[in-house]
């Protein structure tokens, strides 16, 4: 995979919009994330690995493809991040599911962490890690370092939207881990916000300010 896909598909661009809007309310814009990470989870799980078994149909025996291996790993950058788990989860549910507790210290914009669970054996997984904001990307930075110091060796990171600045921020840290987006966005602002964006993504998920 490129270091950067953006999915262009006509019925995730649609859902992001109705998401940007600052009147959507909180039950409809989490109702909309779910669908969206859903579309997205099939760009990011696009090349998973498959192996061929010997099935019977009503019909007639065959060899038919399966996936291989051990099951993938499912992360979730908290608290946001959970609007994209739930709508992964419903795609993959034999998933394993991990959570990173960050939060971005509003003066410094640096992370720092509270909670870290993941999933045995990351080195023989896949390890998504999802959040639906990549904006500085110091948080998202953190959260492969931690992923990476447990084992992981095959990390995609999934979110809704990015800022240029954040999507450098990776690049360098994590040259080896491809995102996938719905939308790069013009800028940060002075706040760290992306623009235009679309707020802050966990308190319109969860009615919160």
């Amino acid at each position: 995979m490129d270091h950067l896909t953006v999915v262009r598909h006509p019925l995730v661009q649609h859902k992001l919009t109705l998401m940007r809007r600052k009147d959507t309310p909180t039950a409809v814009f989490r109702q909309l994330l779910r669908e969206i990470s859903q579309l997205l989870a099939y760009e990011v799980t696009r090349e998973l690995p498959m192996r061929e078994v010997e099935i019977e149909t009503p019909v007639a025996p065959m060899r038919s493809p399966e996936l291989d291996g051990r099951k993938l790993a499912l992360v979730s950058i908290l608290r946001a991040g959970n609007g994209l788990l739930d709508g992964i989860l419903e795609l993959v549910p034999s998933a394993r599911v991990g959570f990173v507790g960050l939060y971005r210290d509003e003066d410094t914009l640096e992370p720092v962490q509270y909670y870290f669970k993941v999933p045995d054996h990351l080195d023989d997984r896949l390890v998504i890690a999802v959040d639906p904001m990549l904006a500085t990307g110091n948080s998202s930075a953190a959260a492969v370092d931690l992923l990476k110091r447990q084992g992981a060796t095959d990390i995609r990171f999934l979110c809704l939207l990015a800022a240029p600045e954040g999507v450098d921020r990776m690049r360098q840290a994590h040259p080896d881990v491809p995102i996938v987006t719905a939308a790069v966005d013009e800028r940060l602002n002075e706040k760290g916000y992306i623009v235009p964006g679309l707020g802050d993504a966990g308190d319109r998920m969860f009615g919160t300010k």
